[in-house]
């Protein structure tokens, strides 16, 4: 029997088994919902290329060691394999084409070695890394790279025998782990499902020209939460088929590279949520069984094995613990980090609005504060008249339709707390120094609705939602300005899929605005800019909305030197303020906040330079001796004095 014919079966019998591969694993996609009609076709296979070299390896080159190695394997792969198909599907037979297939396969085998090295020649090994079939995987396919290479470098004369069938196997190892271990539900799963979901991802969004997006007027940016239908009777996820089908083979493409647990701030502080072993238990769900085959670290308190699921089953208890769910502070570090472009918060959303809306179970504070929202537009239930009392002494002016104003200032629910109140003060004393034209809305304010769209109530938020934009019509204004990164978020992207689109601002980018053009000449004392002083980055602004630096440059040209935390920017860490979390308040090992001013300390800071109310409360309330916690406008407002 001759080589070339031997390679030519093992060539048709992968493709087959790649063809079933797909067929298997469509065949779980497909029990989900469908999309939006139209949404999804064919050409969207087209973007792959210009999604998996870009906006895929844009994440991945994050962590220089494995996305050199991921070129290689991963790159060496495809190309071997176009390339045999070529040379050898089409009977081509080229010795060129055999020297470009021995340069693919020993890049790819280069690159097996490294990923080896990664999880079994170093020191130590990373926890989050799932082991079992992925400590395998490198192994399976080094001996497809091997097998290939040394089909190409031998000569004719020698395949025969013993060795021709070493080589044959070892060829047939990796690429059964490819095709029919893939199907299966093996590792290289997410190879199959990962390409795809490039084409199909739930957030087309995400791929588009970032400057397009915030220039079009009605799009809708990739970190809103997408809108239910809830007159279609859309109220959650319950059970995995109620997923979208696109969503489902999301989960498939999980690499189980632990990036998400390493950076999920719940995750740190023992609380039952591991965002990797979540998206885990989805794809257990999605295709029926328990979850004891899991190898990777367990959900901090939940033992593996305890768990299984089926596609019409009920998710919560019998697959994922509720806790999982509300343990949460939906701050997107998990997808931040995900190389494979995973939206987890998305999946946890829907399920809390299943938990909430069908089966009426919040935690906590949680349904006494929904309750307060429907039945006074208050999270604590407040008089809203009394929103701006801590004004009354600033010759603060209150909109009145007709008259048009520069900046309308939006206070937020934070605005009835008395630390909160201390900040607002401090940026209207800006505002009034540098001549500002505002207003507030006073006693016609009324929740944004975040806090419950994040608890899963997504009618009080479209009720709510709706309210404050029949409000915001009355009156004429050029851009509004909050100190809220929760209320900006809102009124900024997620209005906009009800017809509301502002304008919106976040205090720190108007005040870097002001010192710019000359409005405002701020020069810290000594005393506090030969203090260290670091900057918490809250996650509603930086993740959310992509803010970073204008908070930054605000301290830099007070005279104030920013020292780091060594999580900052758009990899900073949550404050565990968001997503409802305080108000569900899931117990864990420690306090998520405690984590974050043990960062701060790290840095050697004396004060954390904060920009939300929330993340204000949360690092406030850290006992012990720990940083002077002081909003950005606080630290302005004294420089100015």
């Amino acid at each position: 029997m001759s080589p070339v014919f031997v390679i030519t079966v093992l060539l048709w019998v992968s493709v087959a088994g790649l063809a079933f591969a797909l067929a298997r694993r469509a065949a779980y996609w497909r029990e989900g919902r469908a999309t939006v009609a139209g949404a999804y076709g064919w050409t969207n296979l087209l973007a792959i290329p210009k999604r998996y070299f870009v906006d895929l390896h844009h994440v991945v080159a994050r962590d220089p060691y494995i996305a050199r190695t991921h070129v290689a394997t991963a790159g060496g792969a495809i190309l071997a394999m176009a390339l045999v198909f070529v040379n050898y599907g089409l009977a081509i037979y080229s010795p060129w084409l055999d020297k470009l297939i021995f340069v693919a396969a020993l890049a790819m085998l280069i690159g097996t070695v490294f990923v080896w090295r990664r999880r079994h020649g170093a020191k130590t090994v990373s926890a989050r890394l799932s082991r079992g079939p992925w400590d395998q995987l490198p192994l399976l396919l080094g001996s497809f790279a091997l097998g290939l290479a040394l089909f190409i470098a031998l000569p004719a004369t020698a395949m025969s025998g013993a060795l021709a069938v070493i080589v044959a196997l070892l060829i047939a190892a990796g690429a059964f782990t490819m095709t029919f271990g893939a199907a299966r539900g093996g590792p290289m799963k997410h190879a199959l499902a990962g390409l795809l979901h490039l084409a199909f991802h739930p957030r087309q969004e995400r791929f588009a020209d970032a400057a397009a997006a915030r220039n079009a007027p009605d799009a809708v940016p990739p970190t809103a939460l997408k809108m239910p239908l809830l007159d279609a009777k859309e109220y959650g996820v319950g059970k995995p088929v109620e997923f979208r089908w696109n969503q489902l083979l999301s989960f498939d493409a999980c690499v189980q590279c632990g990036k998400c647990e390493a950076a999920c701030p719940a995750f740190a502080a023992g609380q039952p949520l591991n965002p990797k072993k979540l998206i885990q238990d989805l794809v257990t769900g999605m295709v029926g069984g328990t979850d004891a085959q899991y190898a990777g670290s367990p959900t901090p308190g939940i033992p593996v094995g305890k768990h299984a699921g089926a596609p019409g089953k009920p998710l919560i208890s019998t697959l994922i613990e509720a806790d999982t769910l509300w343990s949460c502070t939906t701050c997107r570090a998990c997808v931040q980090e995900c190389p494979m472009l995973i939206e987890h918060v998305d999946a946890i959303v829907d399920m809390r609005r299943n938990q909430t809306l069908v089966e009426g179970s919040v935690p906590g504070k949680g349904p006494a504060t929904l309750a307060n929202l429907r039945e006074t537009g208050s999270i604590n239930g407040y008089d809203i008249g009394a929103r701006y009392d801590w004004a009354v002494d600033l010759q603060v002016q209150v909109a009145q339709p007709g008259r048009h104003v520069d900046v309308l200032l939006i206070a937020g629910e934070g605005a009835f707390d008395m630390r909160y109140q201390r900040t607002l003060r401090a940026l209207v004393k800006v505002l009034n120094r540098a001549g500002v034209d505002y207003a507030v809305l006073g006693g016609a304010e009324t929740d944004t609705g975040d806090t419950a769209r994040r608890l899963g109530d997504e009618a009080t938020f479209q009720q709510l939602a709706r309210t404050l934009i029949g409000t915001l019509s009355q009156y004429s204004f050029a851009r509004i300005v909050t100190a809220d990164p929760h209320v900006l978020h809102s009124l900024r992207n997620e209005y906009r899929a009800l017809g509301g689109f502002y304008q919106v601002q976040h205090h720190t980018a108007l005040i870097d605005e002001l010192i710019a053009s000359g409005k405002l000449s701020p020069r810290a004392a000594a005393a506090v800019a030969e203090r260290n002083i670091t900057y918490h980055d809250p996650c509603y602004l930086g993740r959310y909305n992509g803010e970073t630096e204008a908070p930054r440059r605000v301290l830099k040209s007070i005279g104030i030197k920013v020292v780091e935390m060594e999580r900052h920017g758009m990899r900073g860490r949550c404050c565990g303020g968001g997503g409802g979390a305080p108000l569900t308040d899931i117990p864990g090992k420690r306090r998520i906040p405690d984590i974050r001013i043990d960062d701060a300390r790290a840095s050697g800071a004396e004060i954390v330079a904060v920009g939300c109310p929330n993340c204000t409360a949360m690092l406030e309330g850290v006992v012990g001796p720990r940083p002077e916690v002081l909003d950005v406008a606080e630290l302005v407002a004294a420089a100015l004095e």
